[in-house]
């Protein structure tokens, strides 16, 4: 298939960083839903229980129709799991599906049995069953937790939640969590079931939805003290959507990526503009009167979409009548050992992504054969990695211990990819030819079309290591590899 502009409007969104958001824009759903609180059990043996079942939420309010989810101990998103830096964290997953499914503890440095890949760490939990995850939280930051069996439907279904590892030193300062989702849903309000699967979504952007919510509800409001600074943890957990978020009348401080500390700084163009499975921390000073109502808005190319707002408390605002002073933050500790980091050195891996609609990819290989497109999407391989579509009977490299990786990836197609490399952090070190000193951290990188990034890390962590798109219908239809450290 060439590239080409087809009458299908998905196929006609800008694909630049600025710009790809393929949405159902004016199909937004927004009705106010009170947020769903969770809880976390814990046994007599310490270890905190989820329990993996089917859960009736609302997401039109109390009048309107029940939508059954798949959630974590009946909240979705599940409960937030908080543990300090270097604790050890001791968790049993209880299935009570239809389906067997796992846990994946996105962006932590873990032990690679307990990464939770059905298929390659672990056997997927059957219903009925249960998996004891036990590993150490050695890095303080913001990750999450979710499925990672069948994860193009139960992530859909709402398989997730947000896992915090806070550091040492226990800051002063409230916090707010933003976990970012969309969903599908029919004309009756539920899981729109018949089109999960569907070939067309894994070859295009993957599954969009019409409705999003945030901590899953729609337009929540949350509280500011005029003069206080908070702290927001945001996540974009949704199968595909990326997501760009604005909040007016504030100017927040970035402090973290993806778990990373950075030093502080004010918000550049795209520090908002949220991959799947991609986090930002930040600190936002309130600077509004008491009684004001700010929005937190979706960007949608040049629309802005209110989807949550804050709202002032009234009362004094520290005998002031001028906004407070917004003082630099200090930077997070980092607890990662990067000093052990040498880019110059790396093991050079090259990876070509080719496939999906209005892209070149004329045949791959599936298990040693090799197919033309027709036989590719009947078997519903529309995508591939360095003419692979998706088999893991192969590393994409293997690796010693100690050894530092660089992975060169150009973009061959027509779509953004979200790339997340499991039991590690690595540094984004070349874009486009431009080579940078001091890259980026990240477990997740946004890969745009026609794009050239090169990804280095410190292969210091024994396993089989997960690497894919995190638009999960990608990763379904054949952008999966796996990187052997021995």
């Amino acid at each position: 298939m060439t590239k080409s502009t087809r009458d299908d409007p998905e196929n006609r969104i800008q694909l630049n960083r600025r710009h790809f958001l393929a949405v159902a824009g004016a199909g937004l759903f927004t009705p106010t839903l009170t947020a769903i609180a969770g809880s976390v059990e814990k046994n007599n043996d310490g270890f905190f229980i989820l329990r993996a079942q089917k859960f009736d939420t609302k997401f039109f309010g109390d009048k309107g129709p029940a939508t059954q989810v798949w959630s974590y101990n009946q909240t979705s998103p599940g409960p937030v799991i908080k543990v300090k830096q270097g604790e050890k964290v001791k968790i049993r997953l209880i299935n009570e599906l239809d389906q067997p499914t796992t846990i994946h503890w996105h962006g932590i440095r873990i032990d690679n049995k307990m990464d939770g890949v059905a298929g390659l760490t672990q056997e997927a939990v059957k219903p009925g069953e249960s998996f004891d995850y036990e590993f150490i939280a050695p890095d303080a930051g913001t990750y999450w937790y979710h499925t990672h069996n069948r994860s193009w439907e139960q992530l859909a279904r709402g398989l997730y939640g947000m896992l915090i590892v806070e550091e040492p030193e226990a800051s002063p300062t409230r916090e707010i969590n933003l976990i970012l989702d969309d969903w599908r849903l029919d004309e009756s309000g539920r899981i729109d079931e018949k089109s999960l699967g569907e070939v067309h979504d894994w070859a295009h952007a993957g599954r969009l939805g019409n409705i999003l919510t945030i901590n899953g509800t729609q337009k929540p409001r949350f509280k500011l003290i005029p003069g206080e600074r908070v702290r927001l943890r945001i996540v974009n957990v949704a199968n595909s959507r990326i997501m760009e978020i604005k909040f007016a009348d504030h100017d927040p401080w970035i402090i973290a990526k993806d778990g990373h500390p950075i030093t502080p700084r004010k918000l550049n163009k795209d520090d908002l503009l949220l991959g799947p499975a991609q986090r930002v921390d930040l600190l936002l000073d309130a600077t509004q009167k008491p009684g004001t109502k700010s929005p937190i808005q979706f960007v949608d190319q040049e629309q802005k979409i209110e989807i949550a707002s804050f709202e002032y408390a009234q009362g004094p605002d520290n005998g002031s009548s001028q906004p407070p002073a917004s003082t630099p933050p200090k930077s997070l500790p980092i607890t990662m050992p990067h000093d052990k980091f040498a880019p110059l050195d790396a093991k050079a891996v090259p990876l070509v992504m080719i496939g999906g609609a209005m892209g070149s990819m004329e045949k791959a290989m599936i298990g040693g054969k090799m197919l033309d497109w027709r036989q590719l999407v009947k078997a519903k391989r529309v995508w591939a990695f360095n003419g692979i579509a998706g088999d893991l009977d192969k590393p994409l490299i293997r690796v010693k211990r100690g050894q530092t990786v660089r992975i060169d990836i150009i973009n061959d197609t027509s779509f953004a990819h979200a790339m997340h490399l499991h039991g590690t952090h690595f540094k984004v070190v070349a874009r486009n030819n431009m080579s940078f000193n001091n890259g980026e951290w990240r477990d997740t990188e946004l890969v745009f079309p026609d794009e050239k990034v090169s990804f280095a890390f410190l292969a210091d962590n024994p396993g089989k290591w997960l690497f894919h798109c995190h638009m999960i219908e990608h990763q379904a239809g054949g952008m999966v590899t796996w990187i052997d450290v021995v």
